[in-house]
């Protein structure tokens, strides 16, 4: 929906057609048409998201919440001292 949003077409709409064609067609390859080319095939645009990238995600927001969490106790620990 941001995607949509972002591109200035109404996200609802987008998203309503995407599910639609999704089901209908049966290919997980459809996505929002940013460019206008009619076309939501993002394979054949050659936008491509391999697995690799979203592991390496996974993997960063998993530590910055590992990180967040050593510091809150850091701080809940100290308050004990005063």
């Amino acid at each position: 929906m941001a995607l949509a949003e972002n591109s200035g077409l109404n996200p609802i709409s987008t998203l309503t057609a995407l599910k639609s064609e999704h089901v209908n067609t049966g290919k997980s390859s459809i996505g929002v048409d940013c460019l206008g080319s009619n076309n939501n095939d993002m394979k054949q645009l050659f936008v491509i998201d391999p697995l690799i990238g979203k592991k390496q995600q996974l993997l960063l927001a998993t530590q910055l919440t590992r990180m967040i969490l050593k510091i809150n106790n850091v701080i809940v620990s100290g308050k004990d001292q005063y």
